[in-house]
């Protein structure tokens, strides 16, 4: 039986440290692992001890190189994605993720989709020598996230609503 608790960890590509909090398992199904993080809950954020001041839900892939963090109000962000590594899984209690810089974010009162943070991923593309294949899959995963955040595709319409509803 899978522990309750998951510890989510993602590192930068240099092995630094970038979030690591702890996360409710709300479900399994076949888009990925759906773990549930509440308002108080106490993480890190670049090094430094933190506190989610609101609550979350994130979608681990069971193959993407990405991740999905779904938002409720006041949020200005409905959902946020961060191109990552595939999962890897330390039995079913730790999942590690390496963030690679690129976000897509649709915004909540426009639903207007953007890709972020592209001057950092060029960045550390050259600072520590991301392979191209892991460049090639970065970009794929950036594009097909730009496209599914706009187009009704799941899980980005409605189907996340449901956990959601089970931290907020």
């Amino acid at each position: 039986m899978p522990s309750d608790v998951v510890r989510v960890i993602y590192r930068k590509y240099d092995g630094s440290a970038h979030r690591d909090y702890p996360a409710r398992r709300l479900a399994e199904d076949d888009l990925g692992v759906w773990l549930g993080v509440p308002a108080g809950t106490e993480s890190v954020y670049h090094g430094r001890p933190s506190v989610e001041q609101i609550p979350f839900v994130l979608l681990v892939p069971h193959h993407g190189w990405w991740t999905g963090m779904f938002n409720p109000p006041p949020r200005t962000s409905e959902v946020y994605c961060d191109i990552a590594t595939p999962a890897s899984w330390e039995g079913a209690e730790t999942v590690h993720l390496i963030d690679l810089d690129l976000d897509v974010v649709r915004r909540r009162e426009t639903a207007v989709v953007e890709l972020r943070d592209e001057d950092e991923f060029a960045e550390h593309r050259a600072r520590w020598g991301y392979p191209d294949d892991v460049v090639t899959e970065a970009e794929a995963a950036a594009r097909w996230l730009l496209g599914a955040l706009g187009d009704g595709t799941e899980p980005f319409a409605t189907s996340y609503r449901k956990w959601l509803a089970l931290v907020v």
